[in-house]
């Protein structure tokens, strides 16, 4: 009878910790784009990818050999079908990232942010047409309201998002086929970002031809956050895996928009970009769909 409190109090004590890891998460995401600022104008989005992923990929083995964590990718290593699903993830990965990157370099922070508001609801979509998942009637709703705010920014607007379009597109891909390939968080980063490396290598062998490489000739704190591209990245992922595991799908559901709400108060107070009346009623059909989406999650929960 006494081993209860004790018991509970446990399962307090890792709800709690799951609940710091998914804020600490969901936080470092949503600062990214000032992460990113020192290396802005030095060189190419392009090659900001490339050297994303070599220091990713780097700091990805250090730790799989640190934790001993590399059973799992050898035993993926024994499945192709497994393999080649992680491969064109790792492709997917890197066209979001370089999109991010774009959205980032041209001062688009709040597409940024609309592309991550939408990635759930996207998700969904792509959940019912891949895997015939239900969509309840909240959710259509939901659905309904953020594709009619990408009209209003389409043809009242003027304004096609491509990149919210393509943040949420790759980012909802990405989670389908995950499904498919399930791994855990740090071995699939490291097989990801080594399926990338290659080419990554590739491309920064052909700018160093050109001449146009970029390493050396940084100052200390610009060459310092490119050298720290590889934990930022990665950091990151762990502290959602590590939360996921001790907290609710709707706690996770919740949390989640803390990081494009940082995103968007970045894009108009930090970045100054242009955010008239037009452009706000679209992102507000987009928001009350998230809000009809959250709220109908958590009441099923309930």
């Amino acid at each position: 009878m006494k081993a209860k409190p004790r018991i509970q109090l446990s399962q307090q004590t890792e709800s709690t910790k799951g609940l710091i890891y998914a804020v600490l998460c969901y936080l470092i995401w949503g600062l990214f784009p000032l992460y990113w600022m020192p290396l802005l104008g030095m060189m190419s989005t392009e090659q900001m990818m490339a050297q994303r992923v070599v220091w990713t990929a780097l700091f990805c083995l250090f730790l799989i050999l640190a934790l001993k964590q590399y059973g799992p990718i050898l035993a993926v290593l024994k499945k192709p079908r497994t393999l080649l699903i992680i491969m064109l993830t790792g492709s997917i990965l890197s066209a979001n990232w370089l999109i991010y990157l774009y959205a980032i370099s041209i001062h688009e922070v709040l597409q940024s942010s609309l592309g991550y508001f939408m990635s759930p609801l996207i998700t969904l979509v792509l959940g019912r047409i891949f895997f015939k998942e239900k969509l309840t009637q909240v959710k259509t709703i939901a659905v309904s309201l953020v594709a009619l705010g990408v009209l209003w920014l389409i043809f009242l607007y003027g304004d096609i998002p491509w990149l919210s379009l393509g943040i949420s597109a790759t980012f909802g891909v990405y989670a389908l086929l995950r499904k498919l390939a399930p791994l855990p968080a740090l071995p699939g980063l490291t097989v990801e970002t080594f399926t990338m490396l290659p080419f990554a290598l590739a491309y920064l062998a052909y700018v160093q031809h050109k001449g146009d490489l970029v390493f050396w000739q940084l100052d200390l704190f610009p060459l310092l956050i490119l050298l720290g591209t590889g934990v930022i990245t990665t950091v990151p992922l762990l502290l959602f895996a590590a939360g996921a595991k001790r907290i609710s799908l709707a706690n996770m559901g919740m949390i989640q928009y803390i990081s494009p709400t940082i995103q968007f108060l970045l894009g108009l107070f930090v970045f100054h970009e242009a955010f008239d009346m037009n452009r706000f009623i679209g992102f507000v059909w987009v928001w009350l769909g998230i809000a009809i989406f959250v709220w109908g999650s958590r009441r099923s929960k309930a």
